[in-house]
């Protein structure tokens, strides 16, 4: 008899821990976010916002580092991953299946979370006799691996000076070998695209004689001609180790995106853990004082996912949905 009661308190505990779990309780939700190399900023600020979903939405995230961008869209298509942080860019030319998804085709298995923050397109170097980007010409430079994010920006800027990949020595690096390159005098120049400041740059500013170079004045004014997802950018004074006075660049926009099969419920919940912790975000990260709606949802070149969408509305704001 004293056996039969113990069962059925047994029995009747796994029961209320089962539906505890199923309402109300901690999610079981899992997700992986592809993020970039862990010299970037994708890295580093993909950890926090992942700390931020695990601790307030209720889903266990795991944050990875990846090739970028198209990695990112790419893995989320596959399902091998549920998040990742894009360029705006990138992910244009994703959902218009061109540049980089030209052979692929459209991938449409994506939605917007929001925009994030401004990722400078920051081109670096150690040779005092480069000043502008024409000065390019014959130097051998770091742009990205081929079909990458970096890659097409480092070509639309030359585009905009003038320059075509023939009339440099292209070099197909990270940011973290670039940054190495650099300091064994292996490159003269590397284009970084990510958040200032970035791990990469500001490790060699520390040790070395390195510099921003502008990209401003009529190469800045053609490329946002041509291409109208770039904005200019002003990397303040001080942002990294010798840098005595403002840079002018140009910039794209940092992006989370989400599965598109993701439920409404979490991605409202994520996007909740993040856009209503902004101060404590902008405390362990800076960039997360880019973090607003505004800037979440302005500029996006793909739909919204609807749980965003949610959030979103209740802050006043409509987006695009599919």
């Amino acid at each position: 008899m004293k056996m039969k009661k113990v069962l059925s308190i047994v029995l009747a505990a796994i029961m209320a821990v089962t539906l505890l779990a199923a309402c109300g309780g901690k999610s079981a939700t899992k997700m992986t976010m592809g993020t970039g190399g862990t010299s970037g900023t994708y890295y580093a600020f993909g950890g926090v916002l992942g700390q931020y979903i695990n601790n307030n939405a209720g889903i266990e995230v795991n944050v990875v580092s990846t090739d970028g961008s198209k990695a990112n869209i790419e893995s989320i298509d596959s399902g091998d991953y549920q998040l990742g942080t894009v360029q705006s860019d990138v992910m244009a030319y994703a959902w218009a299946g061109s540049r980089s998804f030209e052979s692929t085709g459209a991938i449409d298995s994506f939605r917007v979370v929001g925009g994030l923050y401004a990722e400078a397109v920051q081109l670096i170097t150690m040779d005092p006799n480069i000043k502008s980007v024409a000065d390019l010409a014959g130097k051998s430079v770091s742009i990205g691996a081929p079909g990458s994010g970096v890659y097409f920006n480092a070509m639309d800027v030359l585009t905009a000076a003038g320059l075509t990949e023939n009339d440099i020595k292209p070099q197909y690096q990270s940011f973290a070998d670039s940054s190495v390159a650099l300091m064994d005098g292996k490159i003269d120049a590397a284009f970084i695209v990510s958040g200032a400041p970035t791990a990469a740059i500001t490790e060699l500013c520390t040790t070395n004689d390195a510099y921003l170079v502008p990209i401003d004045g009529a190469v800045a004014d053609k490329l946002m001609a041509d291409c109208p997802f770039y904005t200019t950018y002003s990397i303040p004074a001080g942002t990294y180790n010798g840098q005595d006075a403002d840079v002018t660049t140009v910039t794209v926009k940092a992006t989370l995106i989400v599965s598109a099969s993701a439920s409404d419920e979490d991605v409202y919940n994520l996007t909740k853990a993040i856009f209503d912790n902004v101060d404590a975000i902008a405390a362990e990260n800076g960039k997360g004082k880019e973090l607003s709606v505004e800037n979440a949802t302005s500029g996006m070149s793909a739909p919204f996912h609807a749980g965003a969408a949610k959030y979103y509305a209740e802050k006043g704001v409509t987006v695009e949905t599919k």
